[in-house]
């Protein structure tokens, strides 16, 4: 069984995130998502929550690819968490040169770590290159509609979310 590991901090999932989803699981028999707890980052969502929209916005890629997808918090080293699951590959998407220059380093260190796991690296579609959730949240706290960045469900999140912490 092929097995790949996407990870990020999904706060919130974006298209782009489930643009590189969609691909990714056509290229292994079972994606896991890790999800980075990152408390530097100061998520707006939850582990909890993040978790959650992201099974629940994936559940219809697998249902269409036929391939396991899971999302799993993980707050390890990432060559440690791939190897806990058994991961061959880790996909990362990619959307700027900037995103290029930060993994082009990562790939180093990670080899170092374990040259066992490939990286494969996937462009985010051209629509969705722009997209990056720390904008959409600023998008959505100045009142913007996100509604072309990602899912419905995150919409009502993100204005729920919002309006507690206004409120």
């Amino acid at each position: 069984m092929r097995v790949g590991l996407y990870p990020g901090t999904f706060d919130p999932v974006t298209f782009g995130h489930l643009d590189v989803i969609r691909r990714a699981a056509k290229l292994v028999d079972k994606l896991v998502i890790g999800v980075a707890i990152n408390r530097d980052k100061g998520p707006l969502f939850t582990l909890e929550e993040r978790v959650a929209l992201l099974e629940a916005e994936t559940a219809k890629i697998s249902e269409a690819t036929g391939t396991v997808i899971e999302a799993h918090p993980f707050e390890n080293l990432l060559m440690r968490f791939a190897e806990e699951v058994g991961a061959q590959v880790i996909v990362r998407g990619l959307r700027a040169v900037s995103d290029f220059e930060y993994e082009f380093q990562m790939v180093g260190m990670n080899r170092a770590l374990n040259d066992e796991i490939e990286m494969v690296f996937l462009m985010a579609d051209a629509q969705h290159q722009a997209i990056a959730s720390k904008l959409v949240k600023e998008i959505a706290r100045m009142g913007g509609d996100v509604s072309r960045f990602v899912p419905e469900r995150v919409v009502g999140e993100l204005r729920h979310k919002l309006h507690r912490k206004a409120g």
